[in-house]
């Protein structure tokens, strides 16, 4: 069955790219249809070429694709599968990325500088989406980007439910590895009733363009530390603050992130990091020498497919969450 259809003919069509073909086909067989057939090919150029083998006319059309490396390719390809939907007549089209490209570029630091995540959402909107969908947003603001519907999913209840059997929550600590990351903490302490800590991060001054861990605050001491983050990138900022936590008397320290970026030198230096256990889910592909002993990763699909079937029936997105918003 490649679609699913309603009365009044609504029709649900799900696609993918190339860029984590596995992620799609686990979604697909949650939300309980088959991807729709597609031709995507490169030509000898590098440009991309896409077109479907069935009719999408008058569809519920939702296009994942992960933004993984080569990033620029796999942001273009779902935005030429965007463009043909929309020449094919689709009715309405959903953009699903686990992972938002570009996300850390939400605002202007210094002069000079572009908000890369406002222009994805304008060349999305342009090629001709309706509707976005992506987990755990660098920023909330990025919602505000996009000018139509954004399903803001959070991958906080599929990790807490796999660290609540591993943890004594009368014996652990939340911590923000910077003051970036408190609210999601916040969250995080609030829903699993533990104290929240936070890492307090200073320039060195006396090295160039280096940061180092001024502080601890809160209760670590004797406790087991959960490090709550968005994403792993080069897993240096992680690293650093599991050393810290560790100087300042806890146990055991675990890290919990929904993206594993892992660009390097990120797993050689979890592999000799002090942390105990990385968590992360698979919103974005892992291959096989990035995976390493003490990496648990947890599948993202179920909540996809359910946020999915929310969108097309026209139910509550938010109520996946229990009112967190």
């Amino acid at each position: 069955m490649s679609s699913i259809k309603q009365p009044g003919e609504k029709n649900l069509m799900l696609f993918s790219g190339r860029a984590y073909p596995e992620l799609a086909e686990e979604v697909a067989q949650h939300v309980g249809v088959s991807l729709t057939p597609t031709k995507l090919i490169d030509f000898a150029n590098g440009e991309i070429y896409a077109r479907y083998l069935e009719s999408v006319r008058g569809c519920d059309a939702f296009v994942i694709q992960s933004h993984t490396a080569p990033i620029n390719q796999w942001i273009m390809e779902q935005l030429i599968m965007v463009d043909a939907l929309k020449r094919a007549s689709a009715k309405r089209i959903t953009v699903v990325m686990p992972f938002y490209g570009y996300a850390r570029q939400d605002k202007k630091g210094r002069g000079r500088e572009p908000i890369t995540a406002r222009l994805m959402a304008d060349m999305f909107k342009t090629a001709g989406a309706d509707r976005l969908m992506s987990i755990d947003l660098h920023t909330s603001q990025i919602q505000g980007f996009f000018d139509g519907p954004v399903d803001h999913l959070f991958a906080m209840p599929v990790l807490e439910s796999y660290l609540k059997n591993k943890l004594d929550l009368e014996n652990t600590t939340i911590v923000s590895p910077d003051t970036g990351r408190v609210r999601l903490s916040e969250r995080w302490a609030d829903t699993l009733g533990t104290p929240l800590a936070f890492i307090h991060k200073r320039r060195d001054l006396d090295v160039a363009n280096q940061v180092k861990v001024n502080e601890v605050v809160g209760r670590v001491r004797g406790r087991t530390c959960v490090l709550i983050d968005d994403m792993i990138d080069t897993a240096g900022t992680i690293c650093k603050a599991a050393d810290a936590l560790y100087e300042q008397g806890a146990t055991n320290v675990i890290t919990a992130a929904t993206h594993a970026v892992f660009s390097d030198p990120a797993v050689d230096r979890l592999k000799n990091s002090r942390i105990s256990e990385v968590i992360v889910t698979n919103t974005l592909p892992l291959a096989e020498a990035n995976r390493f002993d003490k990496l648990t990763v947890l599948s993202i699909a179920p909540l996809i497919a359910r946020a999915i079937t929310e969108v097309f029936q026209d139910g509550s997105v938010t109520s996946l969450f229990e009112g967190d918003t």
